[in-house]
């Protein structure tokens, strides 16, 4: 089964849900057919897209809408805030190639700052699966939510089988006591990868998925920095409102201290280009990530012995 497959069994199941899109019909070729006056194209316009899902809401229905991430976070950002937020209405927002996955676009086209827009908004949830099946794993429990909704679509081959889903709890795939890895969507398969490499040269290395980050899991995350000795971030976001600055939120919270070390972007753009050349690039490919980890772990060892 793939996301078309299961948002058709879902929608089908219960008239209320309308599926929209702007002119984004990649993941939802063949919707159209099954779902008549209840799919609705509205051209590239996704402010008028938001706005008419607002109304569709207030009128009982559930809009699962879908766009190019970068023009649905930010072109579209006042009405998701005014009229789907404020409101509280049941809006689900789909943002097709976020991050990375925005592959060979420049940065017109490079959601890198979604997930600090869509967290900064009350009422808001947000989803980042890793992959295809975690996105299927999760999709139901989000689009059946109350609650609006921003979800970054992965349809990636999954590395691994993943657990039951629940909103706002994280999937703990290690437990760590030398270095634990936080990460969601796009690059959980590159934090695997360093995990398997770093595990191999004996290090204990924890890695959580965090699926959710809003709800964030703040309990996982805040007893990893107690039972570790080095917690690394890793997204394909700014560092700025992304993941790194949550976990900076939450240690200030609950007066909790850590070493810290993020991957991600700095106040820049990625390049364009494929995928794998761009994690290459970036030194974001789980090699690269291994290989920075254990440097910054020598360069501690090597302060606290002097």
């Amino acid at each position: 089964m793939n996301y078309e497959d299961l948002l058709k069994e879902i929608v089908l199941s219960d008239e209320r849900f309308v599926v929209m899109t702007a002119e984004n019909r990649s993941a939802i070729r063949d919707i159209p057919a099954h779902l008549g006056e209840r799919f609705i194209d509205v051209g590239i316009a996704e402010q008028a897209m938001v706005g008419i899902a607002a109304g569709l809401a207030l009128r009982g229905r559930i809009p699962v809408v879908h766009a190019l991430a970068a023009f649905l976070s930010m072109r579209a950002f006042e009405f998701i805030r005014t009229d789907v937020c404020i409101a509280g209405l049941p809006v689900k927002l789909v943002g097709a190639f976020p991050g990375f996955l925005s592959e060979a676009n420049g940065p017109t086209h490079q959601a890198v700052e979604d997930i600090a827009l869509m967290r900064s908004i009350p009422g808001m949830n947000i989803f980042c699966p890793s992959d295809e099946e975690d996105m299927l794993t999760g999709l139901k429990a989000f689009l059946k939510s109350p609650h609006p909704s921003y979800i970054r679509f992965n349809n990636l081959e999954p590395l691994i089988r993943h657990d039951k889903f629940h909103t706002g709890r994280a999937e703990v795939i290690s437990g760590g006591r030398d270095i634990t890895i936080l990460t969601y969507g796009t690059l959980f398969r590159e934090a695997c990868r360093a995990k398997i490499l770093l595990s191999g040269q004996g290090i204990s290395v924890g890695l959580i998925n965090l699926r959710t980050l809003k709800p964030i899991d703040e309990e996982t995350i805040v007893n990893a920095a107690m039972h570790t000795s080095l917690i690394v971030t890793v997204e394909d976001h700014l560092l700025a409102g992304g993941l790194f600055s949550i976990v900076g939120e939450l240690f200030l919270k609950h007066n909790v201290g850590c070493r810290v070390l993020p991957f991600g972007l700095d106040e820049r753009w990625f390049k364009p280009a494929f995928l794998q050349d761009v994690l290459e690039y970036e030194g974001l490919t789980g090699e690269k990530i291994a290989d920075k980890i254990m440097e910054e772990s020598e360069k501690y060892a090597e302060h606290v012995e002097v």
